[in-house]
């Protein structure tokens, strides 16, 4: 069995993120959605947040999970039997990052390879950070993230982020 794993934060999951997660699952018998713990960027979601959220977005795909961990991901991926982290690349500037990231984790441990996807076209400009930016500023995301995503990050912000994902 071949298990990929799709890390991130995803706060939140896009559009471009869930195009590179069905590319994923055809590639591989088993995909991970594994979101990172990383308190160094505020997020506007807690881990189990993002995890209800990720998990609702994916429903009806049979072979991906979604799973949290905290870490050295090379540690993780091999806990979990991985053969491939999966990452994706938006454009040219997020290679460099994502090279020395895949160097770097070749370093630590060379028996877990990185495969680099890129989103379809209309994806590419989203990140995580743009939505949250637009969002605050009352735009519409609808087209930008999934549906429960969008219905969630709708009553935050209606709500002054008072309300939870329940």
């Amino acid at each position: 069995m071949k298990l990929g794993i799709y890390p991130g934060s995803f706060d939140p999951l896009t559009n471009g993120h869930l195009d590179v997660i069905q590319r994923a699952e055809k590639l591989f018998d088993n995909v991970i959605v594994a979101i990172a713990k990383n308190d160094s960027k505020n997020p506007m979601f807690t881990m189990d947040e993002r995890c209800e959220l990720v998990t609702e977005s994916i429903k009806g795909m049979g072979n991906v999970t979604v799973d949290k961990f905290e870490g050295l991901l090379v540690d993780y991926a091999v806990e979990q039997g991985a053969q491939a982290i999966i990452r994706g690349l938006r454009a040219i500037s997020d290679f460099e990052f994502e090279f020395q990231l895949a160097l770097m984790n070749r370093h630590l441990n060379s028996s877990i390879e990185t495969i680099f996807m890129m989103p379809k076209d209309k994806y590419t400009f989203l990140s995580s950070r743009m939505v949250k930016e637009v969002s605050r500023l009352g735009g519409d995301i609808r087209g930008f993230v999934p549906e429960p995503i969008y219905r969630t990050m709708l009553l935050r912000q209606g709500a002054g982020d008072e309300i939870s994902v329940h």
